[in-house]
């Protein structure tokens, strides 16, 4: 007889709710004097279950895969009211499992379509300000991984990359990637990097609007950074931007510089062979194959060109590789046959 009046098992939707119900709980009056430690500890306890289920539904289990279904109509009851809101607020308060399962639920949910849209992205345009609690997250020890994760992928829509392009917090990302500790300086350079390469339209007229006060940062900041990890990362994110078609004008402007070119020649001489490697793609593509060189910039590589010409006899790498071998080739002959250009 016990089979018959087994509970019937909750749908995606009152999973939901019932989480939301909880999250508000903790977020707004759990630190009464007249709820007992035991009441709370049994609630958090049941909202760190709900959770769990959350992403069950989402990423299936061992015994079976996700329901599209179940995954919509979680996805829509998520967004119809401010779960995403209290979640977020309400991390802090979760356990280290909850965090991570919680992380991954609001991943998942970016991905989710109803009726071909992705109805997250509609959830953040009419949110933004929940960017700013979750890049804000970087200055919190306990919650920047989660927050950071959580970050990259909203930045997935576009409109809430350009958001947080065009806001203070870029900034503060100079900040961030110099924290002293490493695992959240990296996950903040990751975030970083998503924001500055991921969508090329927005990324190119963020970098034409800000070009002053962005290269002034990148290039004291981070490629002349005492730190190595910091330099190797900036080098690689430059050549990722600059090289890149949609870029073509912001690398026109940045190759303009001689002070740009000072920096790239002081990087061909890193000890590390990885920087080296990036900035001699970056002198290629900027400076020995430009034919629209400013004079100043043809002055200072001419007078260099026995010293350039010496260094690229000695850059090999540890395997031999062909393409560099005769990329190296084609810098030698533009390095060698360039000629003083006068003023126009």
């Amino acid at each position: 007889m016990k089979g018959l009046f087994k509970p019937k098992p909750r749908t995606p939707t009152e999973i939901v709710r019932q989480t939301r119900d909880l999250l508000v709980y903790f977020n707004l009056g759990s630190n009464s004097r007249e709820i007992s430690a035991s009441k709370r500890e049994e609630k958090m306890a049941e909202l760190c279950k709900l959770i769990r289920e959350l992403k069950a539904i989402l990423y299936g289990n061992s015994e079976s895969e996700p329901v599209a279904e179940a995954c919509v109509q979680l996805a829509q009851e998520f967004f119809r009211e401010d779960t995403l809101r209290l979640l977020i607020i309400c991390l802090p308060k979760l356990n280290l499992e909850a965090r991570k399962d919680a992380t991954q639920v609001v991943a998942n949910l970016q991905r989710q379509q109803v009726h071909s849209r992705l109805i997250a992205s509609d959830y953040l345009e009419a949110n933004k300000d929940l960017m700013d609690h979750l890049v804000s997250g970087y200055e919190n020890m306990d919650m920047a991984l989660h927050y950071g994760s959580m970050l990259r992928e909203c930045i997935r829509h576009q409109s809430i990359a350009r958001y947080v392009l065009e806001s203070e917090h870029m900034k503060k990302f100079f900040d961030y990637i110099q924290l002293p500790n490493f695992d959240i300086a990296s996950d903040a350079s990751a975030t970083f990097k998503e924001l500055l390469t991921r969508h090329k339209s927005t990324v190119a007229e963020f970098l034409t609007n800000n070009y002053d006060w962005f290269f002034a940062e990148f290039n004291s900041r981070l490629l002349e950074s005492s730190n190595y990890i910091t330099r190797r990362q900036a080098v690689k994110l430059l050549r990722d931007m600059l090289l890149d078609r949609s870029n073509s004008d912001v690398m026109a402007r940045y190759a303009s510089s001689k002070d740009n070119l000072r920096i790239l020649m002081n990087l061909l001489r890193e000890s590390s062979k990885n920087i080296q490697i990036d900035a001699f793609y970056l002198f290629k593509g900027l400076f020995a194959g430009n034919e629209n060189n400013q004079p100043e910039i043809v002055s200072i590589l001419i007078a260099n060109r026995s010293k350039l010409l010496r260094f690229l006899s000695d850059f090999k790498l540890d395997k031999e590789d062909e393409q560099f071998e005769a990329d190296k080739a084609l810098v030698v002959s533009q390095i060698s046959a360039m000629e003083p250009r006068d003023n126009p």
